[in-house]
């Protein structure tokens, strides 16, 4: 009797499942959201990728921007060292050259009062002190 219920019970789930489960449309669906998620979730991992790659390609324009003016600015120096204006001014300061008709005139060092001529003076600057009204006042009426 136990053994005929379960027998029974088996048959009408198979049953279930033969007609109402595993029916063609249920199976297509099933597929379709599979093949949905499976799309989506490749479309995420290929946007994420771009998006990385778009960076460091980025991050790699803007050091190739770098070294390339950093090549120009070097040069531009090691042209500026070959020319005649820069051999002639470090002769001049190392090696004590001038040129014909040029007199040198030595200076004497600075005195203490005119190294200090341009040093900062401390001013006192005294506020007036106001109220809160007399404040508002200002700011509304600036001619107060």
């Amino acid at each position: 009797m136990v053994v005929d219920k379960m027998k029974n019970k088996f048959r009408q789930i198979r049953y279930w499942m033969k007609h109402d489960l595993f029916t063609v449309s249920n199976i297509v669906l099933v597929l379709a959201i599979l093949l949905c998620l499976v799309w989506t979730y490749q479309s995420i991992v290929a946007m994420s990728r771009n998006w990385e790659l778009s960076e460091r390609l980025t991050a790699e324009k803007k050091e190739l921007e770098l070294l390339n003016i950093e090549v120009e600015a070097a040069e531009l120096e090691n042209e500026y060292y070959r020319s005649e204006e820069y051999q002639e001014l470090m002769a001049r300061r190392y090696l004590d050259k001038k040129l014909e008709g040029e007199s040198m005139v030595v200076m004497p060092d600075n005195t203490e009062e005119a190294k200090n001529k341009y040093q900062e003076v401390e001013y006192e600057i005294t506020e007036k002190k106001y109220s809160n009204f007399q404040k508002w006042m200002m700011y509304l009426f600036p001619s107060y």
